[in-house]
C-alpha cells in the first residue's frame, strides 16, 4: 500500500440550509437561508483504493446541513479510483459551491460534453430517465394509443410527451397557464393541451379531449385530477404514477373517490422511484442523446442564475411560475 499525503486547502463555502423544517403548506423563501462557511479540501495523493470506504450520506438537521437535491459538478479530487480530477458527474450533491461527496454511487460521470452540461440535470439526468422509464418501460405504449400527461410542461412532462409522439400516439397534456399550453402544443408536440385552471370540469375537458378514452396516464399531479382520469381510462389501460404535487403541501392528502374503475377496466397502475432503475441510464442515455442530435427532441430550462436565487427557484415550483426545467446555475466553471 503506498503512503497518503494529504494536502489541506481551505475554501469560503456558500450552502443554501433549511431553517426548520416544514410540516404543512408550501415552502417560503424564508424557511431557507445563505450560509458561508469554511471548508477543508483534503488533496489526496497515493492512497490505495482498498482504502476508500463508502458511507450513506445521513439526513440534513435544519440550520446545520445544506439542502440536497440533483446536480451537475466538476470533480477537484478524489479518492476514489472511479472518479478523477476534471471530470463532471451529475448526481445527488448539495446546495453548494462546494460539496464533500460521502456516497459516489450515486454520481454518474459524464460521458458527452457536447451538449450543455444542464442537461444532465434535466434531459439527459434524473428528469429524463423518469420520463423514459415511467413511459416506455413501465407502460409499453403502442403506436396509435391515446396518452394524457399531467403538469405536462414541466422537467418531466415537457419529455413523455415527446418520447409518445416518437411512438406514434396521440397525446394531451394540462398545464397551469395558456404560455405553458402554448408552449405544449408549438414546442413541445402535444397534439392537444389545456389550461386545467380555466375548466370547471375536469371530466368534461377529458372526454372533450379524450372522447374514446385514454390508455395511458402520466401521474405527475394527484388529487382531483387523479380522480377525473380514472373514469375516463381505456379496458386495460396503464398509469405510470412518479409524483402527486397536488398533495405534497397538504396536512390531510385528498381522497381518491373512483378506485373501483381500477378493477372495472382492468387498469394497471405503476408507482416507481426512478433510482430502482438506473441500471438503464445507458440504454436511455445513447437513445436520447441521438434523439436530441437528429432534432427529434426539445427542451426548454427556466435558468436561475446564483446560489443565492435558488430558494425563491424552488419555492416557485409549487406555484408554477417556472417554464420548462428549474436550473439553478452556481458556477460557469
Amino acid at each position: 500500500m503506498g503512503e497518503e499525503v494529504e494536502v489541506e486547502v481551505v475554501v469560503e463555502n456558500k450552502q443554501v440550509i433549511l431553517r426548520d423544517y416544514i410540516n404543512s403548506g408550501v415552502p417560503k423563501e424564508t424557511d431557507m437561508i445563505l450560509s458561508t462557511c469554511s471548508l477543508y479540501l483534503f488533496r489526496l495523493r497515493m492512497r490505495s483504493p482498498h482504502s476508500f470506504t463508502s458511507r450513506h450520506v445521513p439526513s440534513f438537521t435544519p440550520a446545520s446541513q445544506p439542502i440536497v437535491g440533483y446536480g451537475v459538478a466538476k470533480v477537484l479530487d478524489s479518492g476514489n479510483p472511479n472518479f478523477k480530477v476534471g471530470d463532471y458527474v451529475w448526481g445527488v450533491t448539495e446546495w453548494a459551491d462546494y460539496a464533500l461527496i460521502h456516497e459516489p454511487n450515486s454520481l454518474f460521470k459524464i460521458k458527452y460534453t457536447d451538449v450543455p452540461l444542464s442537461y444532465y440535470a434535466g434531459v439527459l439526468g434524473m428528469p429524463g430517465m423518469t420520463a423514459y422509464v415511467g413511459f416506455n418501460e413501465l407502460c409499453s405504449p403502442k403506436e396509435g394509443e391515446r396518452v394524457f400527461v399531467s403538469a405536462a410542461s414541466g422537467a418531466v412532462g415537457q419529455l413523455v410527451g415527446q418520447f409518445a409522439k416518437l411512438m406514434s400516439c396521440y397525446v394531451v397534456g394540462t398545464a397551469g397557464s395558456n404560455q405553458k399550453v402554448d408552449l405544449l402544443k408549438n414546442k413541445f408536440g402535444y397534439d392537444e393541451a389545456f389550461n386545467y385552471k380555466e375548466e370547471q370540469d375536469l371530466d368534461a375537458a377529458l372526454k372533450r379531449y379524450f372522447p374514446q378514452g385514454i390508455d395511458i396516464y402520466f401521474e405527475n399531479v394527484g388529487g382531483k385530477m387523479l380522480d377525473a382520469v380514472l373514469p375516463n381510462m381505456r379496458m386495460n389501460g396503464r398509469i405510470s404514477a412518479c409524483g402527486m404535487i397536488s398533495q405534497y403541501n397538504l396536512e390531510k392528502p385528498e381522497g381518491v373517490h373512483n378506485l373501483m374503475e381500477i378493477i372495472v377496466k382492468r387498469i394497471h397502475i405503476f408507482g416507481f422511484i426512478v433510482s430502482d432503475h438506473y441500471h438503464l441510464y445507458p440504454k436511455f442515455l445513447e437513445l436520447t442523446k441521438q434523439y436530441i442530435k437528429e432534432g427529434k427532441i426539445t427542451y426548454v430550462e427556466d435558468v436561475a442564475q446564483g446560489l443565492e436565487s435558488a430558494p425563491a427557484a424552488l419555492v416557485g415550483l409549487f406555484s408554477g411560475r417556472n417554464i420548462g426545467k428549474q436550473v439553478v446555475v452556481v458556477a460557469h466553471e
